[in-house]
């Protein structure tokens, strides 16, 4: 076999198995204990929670008491208490991260408050483990552009959603000024605009049911239904 085919096949190969990291920018700072320590104080920061505005988020997402609501890449669980609340005491909280420090970040978080409605699951970054056809609703914060196998992640959510379950994607618009980091930090940290999203989340089997910014310029909300 000449170089130039193995070359081809390998090529292939990766395509088909989706082992192409695709977001190795995004999650450099995540590689590591030490970094992903630094990265707490960003992700609670006080500019983060205004631009976020948890309260009007939950509106928006029409979250319905005594639902199951997954928090997918919950990170230090910055909406955990928010959701909480909204699904009341009969619905219930999913929250998962691929990162046990970070989960026991958002453990202590529900603990100091008293959460009585939330479970946590450790996932991976194939796969978040979550059980088959549990939840009415996925929420994505801030996390679509960690995803480093976005098809692999696609299909699991799609199981663990019950018939006419929704998918929502709150995500960073990859343009200048996005984030507060850098001006031009959305540009290299953000693996796809928004339009790709919406492309790459319909080819997985999602019917789009709507798409609007939610901090206007900067973040933006795309719901789904599964097919």
């Amino acid at each position: 076999m000449g170089v130039s085919m193995r070359v081809v096949l390998g090529l292939l190969l990766l395509s088909t198995t989706g082992w192409c990291q695709v977001a190795k920018e995004a999650n450099r700072e995540y590689e590591t204990e030490e970094g992903r320590a630094r990265m707490v104080g960003i992700l609670e920061s006080p500019s983060r929670l205004e631009n976020l505005r948890p309260a009007e988020l939950m509106q928006r997402l029409e979250i319905r008491p005594g639902s199951t609501v997954v928090d997918l890449g919950t990170g230090t669980g910055t909406l955990l208490r928010d959701l909480s609340k909204a699904v009341g005491v009969k619905g219930r909280v999913i929250a998962e991260d691929i990162h046990q420090d970070f989960l026991d970040h958002a453990r202590e978080r529900v603990k100091e408050a008293a959460l009585h409605n939330v479970e946590f699951v450790l996932g991976t970054e194939t796969d978040p483990k979550l059980p088959a056809g549990a939840a009415e609703l996925v929420i994505v914060l801030d996390a679509y552009h960690h995803f480093d196998y976005p098809e692999r992640m696609l299909a699991a959510i799609k199981r663990s959603l019950r018939p006419g379950g929704r998918l929502a994607i709150v995500e960073y618009h990859k343009k200048r000024g996005a984030m507060e980091r850098d001006p031009d930090f959305a540009l290299t940290h953000i693996r796809a605009g928004a339009k790709e999203v919406v492309h790459e989340v319909e080819g997985a089997g999602f019917e789009l049911l709507w798409r609007r910014d939610h901090a206007p310029e900067k973040q933006y909300i795309a719901m789904f239904r599964v097919k």
